[in-house]
């Protein structure tokens, strides 16, 4: 079973029993949503052992920018009655440096979430490169205090 989002035309899809441990398992999640030619916010919701309960679409943007609300970005994780998230967005260029508005609604998005006592786990950015798919998870870069 695959969870298939459409929104705009912007497709991405995520094997259910896929289990999200590492930037690395991420990325693995992330291949299409790294080829997209739109950036595109995306929330992993997991169940208390880093189990895939739902991918959720938060976001579709331009070639440079999403608007992203913790109100949207919540919402989903509390309907699938999520322990924790993953935040995983993309960066059309390929280069996944992050903004600085990438760090503050990040920082944003950890602060909402320890209210709400749902673990922002990461926030991971992906791209496409020469190589393959390039990543950065904030949490290993220490660009955020999770």
């Amino acid at each position: 079973m695959r969870l298939v989002l459409r929104e705009a035309g912007f497709e991405y899809r995520l094997p259910s029993e896929h289990k999200v441990q590492t930037p690395q398992d991420v990325a693995v999640a992330a291949r299409e949503l790294a080829d997209a030619d739109k950036e595109g916010f995306v929330v992993l919701c997991l169940d208390a052992r880093n189990g895939l309960l739902s991918a959720e679409l938060v976001s579709v943007g331009l070639v440079d920018a999403a608007l992203v609300h913790p109100r949207e970005v919540f919402r989903q994780a509390v309907r699938a009655n999520a322990c924790a998230v993953v935040l995983v967005h993309n960066h059309p260029t390929g280069d996944v440096t992050p903004s600085a508005e990438d760090i503050r609604i990040t920082n944003q998005l950890v602060a909402a979430g320890k209210v709400l006592d749902i673990a922002v786990v990461d926030h991971v950015i992906v791209g496409r490169g020469a190589a393959g798919v390039n990543t950065l998870s904030m949490r290993e870069s220490k660009l955020v205090t999770f």
